[in-house]
């Protein structure tokens, strides 16, 4: 509601324009499949994810329509071949961004829609290649919510040499926040966050073989850990981890831009 109002003051939208974007406030019920919270980013900062895991090819189709024709931009997340196929239509009437990765994230705009930089500044770090799809979940929800996203793939604790030159190039771009994906022994995120002083998200993922398979041993590692300023999201966890990363990083990114205006009065 906020950004509405601030828009409105700035002669960005008129007083019609800002009405309607106040009454998409509403909860939008599509059918009996769903019923979407149109209004969630404009009063807490996140958009709202459809998530497809579980949904029918037919059912993700549909509430993507509604979704992009009430707001303008729809994300989805776990995103089979299937659901994909199911959404060609829309991708053929709106653009469409999909996820390089295997993370399954599908973002599909409609005319005129774009995603406005904060300012936010987010570092993502993998430890193998095989956290890379949960490593795309989050970097599609921070670039989303207007973050600059820097990535690291592949640096883990077993070749510690090439996690340095990377981590050197987010300290030096004064990220607001970490977020470090890794399974098996989860060991990354600990040895990272005593290196660092900005807030550190660790997601463990469910790349592991044997006892504690499924990202359990590095759920427990992370959730054990003796490094400070290091918080935890559940297994396979990218989405919430790159929302709570654009929410921290968007929150400093306006300090510095008030601070900013305050020296120049």
């Amino acid at each position: 509601m906020r950004e509405v109002l601030e828009r409105l003051a700035r002669g960005e939208m008129s007083l019609d324009e800002a009405e309607e974007a106040l009454r998409v406030l509403a909860v939008e019920e599509v059918g009996e499949l769903a019923r979407l919270d149109l209004g969630r980013e404009i009063r807490h900062g996140v958009p709202e994810v459809v998530i497809a895991e579980g949904k029918t090819p037919e059912d993700v189709a549909e509430i993507a329509l509604n979704a992009v024709a009430q707001r303008g931009r729809v994300i989805i997340s776990r995103a089979t071949e299937q659901h994909v196929e199911a959404l060609k239509p829309v991708m053929a009437k709106y653009k469409c961004q999909q996820s390089a990765g295997a993370g399954g994230m599908v973002v599909i705009r409609g005319e005129g829609s774009f995603v406005r930089t904060t300012g936010g500044r987010v570092g993502i770090i993998t430890a193998g290649t095989s956290d890379i799809p949960v490593a795309e979940e989050a970097k599609v929800m921070a670039s989303e919510m207007g973050c600059e996203v820097t990535t690291a793939y592949d640096v883990g604790a077993a070749g510690v040499h090439r996690l340095f030159p990377p981590l050197k190039e987010m300290i030096r771009k004064d990220v607001d926040v970490i977020i470090v994906v890794a399974g098996r022994e989860g060991a990354l995120p600990t040895l990272i966050a005593g290196m660092v002083d900005v807030p550190l998200i660790a997601v463990p993922t469910s790349y592991g073989y044997g006892l504690g398979a499924r990202g359990v041993a590095a759920l427990m590692a992370m959730l054990q850990s003796c490094s400070l300023g290091l918080a935890v999201v559940n297994i396979d966890g990218g989405v919430p981890a790159g929302s709570v990363a654009a929410l921290i990083a968007n929150r400093a990114a306006r300090f510095r831009a008030s601070t900013k205006r305050e020296h120049r009065k």
